[in-house]
């Protein structure tokens, strides 16, 4: 997180100063809100489960894992005002839940809006807060208490890469690939044919750096994804040309850097765009 906020945004955002002071504000808008500042995380990890409680419906549960220093009477402090009183407490297998009332949408992290109805936190131990909503914190303490209950592969993959920014990893489904609703036919059953996809998102003094990796059930259905993924890129780049302004130069380096290679079931695509081509986007500008 800190080097994220501190020396990636800062860079990215050089060019677009207005949109700096918009994600710093909110920053401490969010520091005010619920007694945390994002800027005292060393590490945040986001776990989302989906649900297919219908044919056609996916739910999520997200929970997020928040490693640093933080105060829980800071953070109670804070939550109480924000939340006018609307606030409880629960105790969950030997932890207590902060749960506040919010009903409206809130940019987690200084970064990301989201709608919240009730954020509930708990402190994991004395370094790690878990954030979410009441059974997403719920699962994230029995997670806790029974360590062989987390995914190894998913954390493996996800942190492949130990410099990147970002890392994440998933595992994927032929039902949620469905309810995507991805509208090409030959696309989504290609897409069905992937069992995970991972990446990584980093940066140097001069780019952010794109990887993405996907696992197929086979070598074959690897090598259509990845003929299909070939196909589009010189299909986009007939489209790249008439796109004016920064998102023409932003498409136009990251097809003109990406690369597509498959190795067995596995299909990976790496890409890197100029940081100074990014901020322009961010706001709107």
């Amino acid at each position: 997180m800190r080097q994220l906020l501190n020396d990636a945004l800062p860079r990215i955002l050089a060019n677009n100063p207005a949109k700096l002071d918009e994600v710093t504000g909110s920053i401490e808008n969010f520091k005010t809100r619920t007694g945390l500042d994002p800027r005292m995380f060393e590490q945040i990890a986001v776990s989302v489960r989906f649900t297919f409680p219908a044919e056609g419906v996916t739910k999520t549960q997200m929970v997020a894992l928040a490693n640093g220093a933080f105060s829980p009477a800071a953070m109670v402090a804070a939550g109480r005002v924000a939340s006018n009183g609307a606030y409880r407490e629960e105790k969950y297998q030997g932890k207590t839940i902060y749960i506040f009332k919010l009903d409206q949408s809130i940019r987690l992290f200084g970064m990301f809006d989201v709608r919240i109805d009730e954020l509930a936190a708990s402190p994991l131990d004395a370094n790690v807060l878990a954030l979410g909503d009441p059974a997403g914190v719920h699962a994230a303490i029995d997670a806790a208490r029974s360590r062989k209950r987390a995914n190894a592969e998913l954390i493996a993959l996800a942190t492949r890469d130990p410099n990147a920014l970002i890392g994440f990893g998933s595992n994927l489904s032929e039902q949620l690939i469905r309810n995507l609703d991805i509208g090409n036919a030959p696309i989504a059953a290609d897409l069905s044919k992937l069992k995970q996809v991972y990446g990584s998102v980093g940066s140097t003094e001069k780019d952010l750096e794109l990887f993405l990796a996907a696992r197929a059930v086979n070598a074959d259905a690897a090598k259509n994804l990845g003929d299909t993924i070939e196909g589009l890129k010189q299909f986009g780049a007939l489209f790249v040309g008439r796109l004016s302004g920064a998102k023409g130069v932003l498409a136009k380096s990251a097809l003109a850097n990406m690369k597509i290679v498959t190795a067995a079931n596995e299909l990976q695509i790496r890409t890197a765009v100029p940081q100074a081509d990014v901020g322009p986007l961010m706001g709107g500008n």
